[in-house]
C-alpha cells in the first residue's frame, strides 16, 4: 500500500490493490440480489394478490420510505460505533442481512397463509417494508466503507466495482423465475398465490445473501479509530454534531447531485411499478394479472432486468477510469441513453426492441449508481461521512415516494395506460441529464474544485 501526506498535511488514504477493492465490495452482490428480487417482482406480486392497478403506487411508497429513514440513521450511528474485532460499519451489515434473510423467506408466501385478499395485501406491504428496512441497513455499510477507506484516485474504480458486483447479483436474481420455470417449477398458481418459481427465487436469493455478506465480514478489516482519524485528518474524539447541523453544513454538491438523482430515481420508480404491466400490454397484449400470458411477461421482465444488469456491468468496467475531465460528460451521456431506453420500452411491441431498451437502461443504471457517489465522497472530509452518505440516500428514496404519490393522479390522467408512465420516465431522464451541468465538483483530499 502507498500512503503519504497530501497538500493539506494529513496522511493520505493508502492506494489499495484491485483485489482489495473487489473484496471490499463483494458482499454487495447478495444485498443487491435482495433488492433486485424485490424491485423486479413487486408489481407482479401485488397484482397477483389482487391489487388495484390505480392504487399500485401505494405499495411502492413503503420501500423508499424505509430507506429514507434507515440509511441516515445507520450512517449517523455507525459514525459513532466501534466494536473491536468487528468494526464500525460491519455490525449494521450483520444485523440487516440477518433480518433480510428471514423476510425473504416469508414474503413470497404472502398469498399462501389463507388470508383474505385485503389481509394478504397488507401482510405483503408490511413484509416489503421490513425487507427494505433490513436491506437498506445491510447495503449502507458497503457505501460507507468506500468513503472510509478509498482515496480519491481510486473511488471511480471502487464505486464501479460496487455497482458491478451489485449488477452481477441482479443478473442472477432476475433470471431466477425464468430459470426455475425452464426446469419445470410451476410458473402459475391458485388465484391470489404466487407461483413456486417466484418463491424459490426468493429462497435461493436469501441463501446467497447470507453467504456473500459473511464473506465480506470475514475479509474486510476496517481502520481502527486512531488510524481512521489519522487518515482523515480529524481528532479521534471529534465533536459530535447533530444531523440538522450537518445538513446545514453539507457541501454544495450534496444538493446539486440531489437534483439529478431526483429525476433519475423517479424515472426508475415508474419502471419498477409499471414495467411488467407495460410489457404485458405491449408485447403479450394482456392486462389480466391472473393469466399465464401476464406471468410470462413477468418472467420476461426478469430476463430483461438481467440484460440490463449485464449492460451495466460492461459499462461499469468502461467507466472505472474516469477522471475530472470526463466524469460529467459520461454522466450526461449515460442518462440520455437511459431516456432513449425508456422511450423505446414505452412504444415497442417487439421483444427484440425491449432488449435494446434494457441495454440502454443498464447504462443509465450504472451511471446513476457510480458517478454521483464518486463526486460526493470526493467532497467529504471524513468527519461525518457515514451520516452524509446516509442522508444522500434521501435523494434516492424521496423521488420514489414523490413519484408514487403523483402516480395516483398521473396514471388516470394518462388514460390508465402503463406504457404512458414509462414515457414519463424518459422525460425525467432528459431533465436529469441537463441538470448534471449544475454540478461543480470539488476534492477535499486535493484541496481544490473543478
Amino acid at each position: 500500500m502507498e500512503s503519504f501526506k497530501n497538500s493539506l498535511g494529513k496522511k493520505r488514504l493508502p492506494t489499495l490493490s484491485i483485489t482489495t477493492l473487489m473484496l471490499m465490495t463483494f458482499g454487495n452482490l447478495g444485498t443487491s440480489m435482495a433488492f433486485s428480487l424485490q424491485s423486479a417482482n413487486m408489481g407482479r406480486i401485488f397484482q397477483t394478490l389482487g391489487a388495484d392497478p390505480t392504487k399500485l403506487g401505494f405499495f411502492f411508497i413503503l420501500p423508499p420510505l424505509a430507506g429514507m429513514v434507515v440509511q441516515p440513521l445507520v450512517g449517523y450511528f455507525s459514525d459513532r460505533t466501534w466494536i473491536p474485532k468487528i468494526g464500525r460499519r460491519l455490525p449494521y451489515l450483520i444485523l440487516g442481512a440477518t433480518v433480510a434473510i428471514i423476510v425473504m423467506m416469508l414474503l413470497p408466501n404472502t398469498g399462501s397463509f389463507g388470508f383474505k385478499a385485503s389481509t394478504a395485501l397488507w401482510f405483503g406491504a408490511v413484509a416489503i417494508l421490513f425487507m427494505d428496512l433490513s436491506s437498506n441497513m445491510s447495503m449502507q455499510p458497503f457505501k460507507m466503507m468506500i468513503s472510509d477507506m478509498v482515496n480519491d484516485s481510486q473511488k471511480d474504480m471502487a464505486w464501479s466495482w460496487q455497482t458491478i458486483w451489485g449488477n452481477i447479483g441482479g443478473v442472477i436474481a432476475n433470471l431466477f423465475p425464468f430459470f426455475f420455470t425452464a426446469i419445470g417449477v410451476a410458473n402459475v398458481a391458485a388465484q391470489g398465490e404466487l407461483p413456486a418459481s417466484v418463491k424459490w427465487s426468493f429462497y435461493v436469493g436469501s441463501i446467497i445473501l447470507g453467504i456473500s455478506a459473511a464473506f465480506t465480514i470475514w475479509k474486510v478489516d476496517e481502520y481502527e479509530p486512531g488510524k481512521y482519524a489519522e487518515y482523515h485528518g480529524i481528532a479521534e474524539n471529534a465533536e459530535k454534531i447533530n444531523m440538522v447541523k450537518l445538513i446545514k453544513k453539507a457541501p454544495k454538491v450534496f444538493w446539486t447531485l440531489g437534483i439529478v438523482q431526483f429525476f433519475c430515481w423517479a424515472g426508475f420508480q415508474y419502471l419498477w411499478t409499471y414495467g411488467t404491466g407495460a410489457i404485458a400490454q405491449n408485447i403479450w397484449h394482456t392486462t389480466d394479472a391472473a393469466s399465464g400470458s401476464f406471468q410470462s411477461a413477468g418472467n420476461w421482465f426478469g430476463v430483461l432486468s438481467s440484460i440490463e444488469t449485464v449492460a451495466a456491468i460492461i459499462w461499469g468496467l468502461m467507466i472505472t477510469r474516469l477522471n475530472n475531465k470526463t466524469r460529467k460528460p459520461a454522466y450526461t451521456l449515460g442518462l440520455l441513453l437511459g431516456a432513449v431506453g425508456f422511450f423505446i420500452l414505452a412504444v415497442t411491441g417487439s421483444k427484440t426492441m425491449s432488449v435494446v431498451a434494457f441495454i440502454l437502461l443498464g447504462i443509465a443504471w450504472v451511471t446513476m449508481n457510480a458517478i454521483p457517489f464518486t463526486i460526493l465522497t470526493n467532497a467529504l472530509d471524513g468527519k461525518h461521512d457515514g451520516t452524509y452518505m446516509g442522508l444522500f440516500n434521501t435523494w434516492i428514496c424521496l423521488p420514489q415516494i414523490v413519484a408514487s404519490i403523483v402516480s395516483f393522479a398521473l396514471y388516470p390522467l394518462l388514460g390508465n395506460q402503463m406504457p404512458h408512465m414509462i414515457l414519463v420516465s424518459a422525460i425525467l431522464f432528459i431533465i436529469g441529464s441537463l441538470s448534471v451541468w449544475f454540478i461543480k465538483e470539488s476534492s477535499v483530499e486535493r484541496g481544490d474544485s473543478f
